[in-house]
Formats: C-alpha cells, structure tokens, sequence
C-alpha cells in the first residue's frame, strides 16, 4: 500500500482546499487533512499535525500549509517520506506585511469577517477564468465556518512564523515545489529560490493558475502531484 498522504490546508481553509485531490488519490492511498486550528503559533500546528499524523507519510501543504510542513519537517524529518511545498513562503514575515496584518485583525474582532476576507482574498490573486468567482465563494465559506476567532489565531501565528531556509537546504527527500504562474502573493520567482535551497527539488510552475492552483487547474496540479507520488524514494 502506498504511504499516506497528508494534506495542510492554508490560512482559514478546510479540505475543501483540497477537493479534486482528494477525488484524485483517495481510491490508491489514505488521503488525511490536517486540522491546525486552535493553535497559538506555527509550532503549535505543526505539533498537532504530527500527533494526529500516521507513523510515516507523504507531506504537502499550501500556502500557510505549506509553512506549517516546513515546520514539521524541522521537528519530525524522519516521519516525512517527501513533502510538496504549494505557493507559499519559506522566509518569515516582513515587518510591513506583519503590520499589514493589523487592521485585519481589527476588523475581524470588530464583526467584519467577510469583509477583511474578501481584501485577503481578491480576485486578482486567481488567474483570470471561468470558475474564478466560484473558488472566491468558496475561500468565503471556507473563512466564514471558521470563524473570527480563528482568523486572529492564523494572523498572529503567521506574523511570528520562523523562517526556514535552514530547513530546506536539510532536506534529503523527494520534493515538489509548485506555484500557479500568475499567483501575486507568493511570486514563482520565490519559488525558483526555494527550489534551489533544496537537494532532489522538483520545481512546477503552472500556467493558467493563481494562488490556490488546487482548484484553479487540478489537473495540471494532479499530474505534478501524481509524478511527485511516484518518485523513487531518497536513501538518507
């Protein structure tokens, strides 16, 4: 049997995220969301992923996922059979990005959740398509089951992340690095970086997809994921 895999959703997302994945690999693997939510930091979540994770596991995350597997994999290498890092950000926080953060979280504790959403996720983060308005719904509801308290909790958290470059160049494991061409959060150039930090790297960018390429182009997402699956295991 295949090792499972594990998925981590990003900042006030659930597996919904993950949804043509799920579809995709479930009937080969056990596929498993992580839940990371009431937790205080990045630390935290990556501690609760691992409690609830199998013994050893197929790795991936996107965006605030994809940081909280760094951090897993900082703590529990030996656990982590290889990892897919999806549009997201080694680096810590900015301080101006940090700041940035505060008068959303004002406004999340003031009753405006949807609101602050809609500014955190805007249409131009997503490539241009049909189903653009459909995943921005979507990313709402995700935001809205989860509620003010835990947007404040992920904004904090993300704002004291670590930086983990050390992290990557530690890496001895088949690893995908992805990022949807037109994504303006997390730039592909960011991603060529992190490629290049990271020994048996795989670096995927795909066109047609924004920020969230798991919904935006899951086929072209899933064949990189599949490849990724598949490849030969690392001798450490």
């Amino acid at each position: 049997m295949a090792e499972p895999l594990l998925l981590i959703p990003g900042m006030m997302c659930d597996a919904r995220l993950y949804g043509p994945q799920i579809a995709e690999f479930s009937a080969e693997r056990v596929v498993q969301i992580a839940c990371v939510t009431k937790c205080e930091t990045v630390e935290e979540m990556a501690q609760s992923v691992l409690n609830s994770a199998p013994a050893h596991f197929a790795l991936a995350g996107l965006s605030m996922g994809g940081i909280i597997a760094m951090e897993v994999l900082r703590r529990a290498p030996e656990r982590v059979t290889r990892v897919a890092l999806m549009d997201t950000n080694s680096q810590s926080e900015t301080p101006a990005i940090a700041a940035a953060r505060e008068p959303q979280i004002v406004g999340v504790m003031a009753g405006r959740l949807a609101e602050v959403m809609a500014d955190v996720m805007r249409p131009e983060y997503l490539a241009e398509s049909p189903m653009r308005a459909e995943i921005l719904a979507l990313m709402q509801d995700m935001a809205m089951a989860l509620g003010e308290g835990e947007f404040v909790r992920q904004s904090r958290a993300l704002q004291r992340r670590p930086d983990q470059q050390k992290t990557l160049r530690k890496i001895r494991m088949p690893a995908l690095v992805l990022c949807g061409a037109e994504d303006k959060l997390t730039l592909p150039r960011r991603h060529e970086f992190m490629s290049e930090l990271i020994p048996y790297a795989t670096l995927r960018i795909i066109d047609g997809a924004g920020h969230v390429p798991t919904l935006e182009t899951p086929e072209a997402t899933n064949a990189a994921l599949r490849e990724w699956l598949n490849a030969p295991l690392v001798l450490r």
